[in-house]
């Protein structure tokens, strides 16, 4: 019987122990966590809003005939710049010449005409003076020569029109620019209008289009009023390459589309070097009218939390210390705060709102803290045992 009983105490202690054991540790002050933090300072912020755009070029011109015919004549090389006025197709001209010279013949043929009618009626007027003519006779020559009248100027008119038609059988440069390639070959059969012979573009200056959020209008309406030479820059296709030359504000589109509503606008740059090409397509760098002085801390400090951003901000407290006979300790603690983010800068971010100049942000170790937690400066990697937190956060705050 006596046995008995001491197997059934000696579970009885070894529970009894470890509970003491588990409400001692429970009791324990939790260790500071190790982290590294770092001032928040403000700095200079400059910064740019990106937008998809497109180069075009201000001038554009596809070339058509205006008279059918066989080509027969190309005066151009592919690709090359070409003077205004310069002679680039020749359409047969051969019936257009024709129509021209029988038109002048058919004015000379008119003028004739009208030189006998002219005649005609001065000596019926003569006649009719010495009552030896009809009244009706010399109405009818006056009407003679009214109509001889008429068709030299409509044999002029003729004239007119087949040297036009005659003109537009030669196809010229309406501005100085950049010819592609030709679409027609020699002997190739023109419809006036219609067939597509060429397109000739201006380069200087170029176009870069983009399409806005309607809450941008008045933005962009400020810039082309006043923008400096910083307001807008060009990154190039590769994604590399940054345009040196600064842009203004060209045109902004007459309405909203009001199925995006989007609209577009128009960035005039120089392009003497002809380095930018219609249709390339390229980033536009808009200056954020934020730019400026700005809080800034490294990006690696922010934790996101249901799409809202936080950190770790570093607190002077004090506690007591338990283990130290009620002892008060001055300590480190971390608070979180919610933050506003701007545009990266770098390797840091601006922080519109939540951290103030000076403030001292946890960039490393934070990922075991809590909000309110004991933080120690330290090397994060390393976590220090039980018990030695308070003493530790005394030392540090010393320093």
């Amino acid at each position: 019987m006596k046995n008995r009983y001491i197997y059934w105490l000696a579970p009885a202690a070894l529970l009894a122990l470890a509970s003491c054991k588990g409400k001692s540790a429970q009791n324990a002050p939790l260790p500071p966590t190790p982290v590294n933090l770092v001032e928040a300072k403000k700095a200079e912020a400059i910064y740019y809003d990106q937008f998809q755009g497109t180069v075009v070029s201000i001038n554009t011109t596809e070339l058509r005939s205006q008279v059918p015919g066989f080509v027969t004549g190309i005066f151009f090389k592919e690709g090359d710049v070409v003077q205004k006025g310069k002679v680039l197709y020749e359409i047969d001209k051969r019936k257009y010449v024709a129509a021209y010279q029988q038109a002048e013949a058919n004015v000379l043929s008119a003028q004739a005409n009208l030189v006998k009618a002219q005649k005609d009626i001065d000596r019926y007027n003569m006649l009719l003076k010495n009552d030896a003519i009809a009244r009706q006779t010399v109405d009818q020559a006056a009407a003679a020569y009214e109509t001889s009248k008429a068709d030299v100027a409509v044999a002029k008119a003729a004239v007119s029109s087949a040297r036009t038609d005659l003109s537009y059988a030669t196809i010229t440069a309406p501005f100085t620019g950049r010819i592609g390639i030709s679409q027609v070959r020699l002997g190739t059969q023109v419809t006036a209008g219609s067939t597509l012979l060429n397109t000739i573009s201006a380069e200087h200056p170029m176009g870069v289009d983009v399409v806005v959020n309607e809450q941008d209008i008045q933005r962009f309406y400020k810039l082309q009023q006043a923008s400096s030479d910083t307001t807008f820059k060009l990154q190039m296709s590769d994604g590399v390459t940054t345009y040196n030359k600064p842009g203004k504000v060209l045109a902004i589109d007459r309405g909203v589309n009001n199925q995006t509503g989007t609209i577009k606008v128009r960035i005039q740059f120089p392009n003497e070097d002809g380095i930018l090409k219609d249709g390339m397509s390229c980033v536009l760098k808009v200056l954020n009218n934020q730019s400026g002085d700005r809080v800034q801390i490294p990006y690696k400090a922010i934790t996101e939390q249901m799409g809202e951003f936080f950190v770790f901000v570093s607190k002077d407290t004090s506690f007591v210390d338990t283990t130290k006979n009620n002892e008060k300790v001055e300590a480190l603690i971390a608070k979180q705060h919610k933050v506003l983010l701007g545009p990266r800068v770098g390797t840091d971010v601006v922080i519109m709102s939540g951290v103030e100049p000076g403030d001292k942000v946890v960039t490393e170790g934070f990922q075991r803290l809590r909000d309110g937690g004991k933080i120690v400066l330290g090397d994060p990697s390393k976590t220090p045992a039980l018990g030695q937190g308070a003493p530790a956060q005394g030392k540090q705050q010393g320093k």
